[in-house]
């Protein structure tokens, strides 16, 4: 039996490569479009991709903080 197209080795390449073009892309588009900073730092240039990557970056790590203050021990329901 074949394995499903999104498993494939070879479809998870084209996969990464599409991936890093359109996003290389989307911040090479940022030299073209004309900005209207409302704050100095929102006209710097890939203003959106650092911004969303360290804002993702930062929920991961507030909820790895939260995570570990609400964990609660395996056996917490059959007490």
């Amino acid at each position: 039996m074949d394995d499903h197209w999104l498993v494939r080795e070879s479809t998870i390449k084209k996969l990464w490569v599409a991936f890093a073009v359109v996003l290389i892309a989307t911040v090479l588009m940022d030299l073209v479009v004309a900005h209207h900073p409302y704050f100095g730092l929102d006209g710097t240039f890939g203003f959106g991709a650092w911004f969303g990557f360290v804002s993702c970056a930062a929920m991961v790590i507030v909820a790895k903080a939260l995570g570990l203050f609400l964990k609660r021990p395996d056996t917490y329901y059959d007490n």
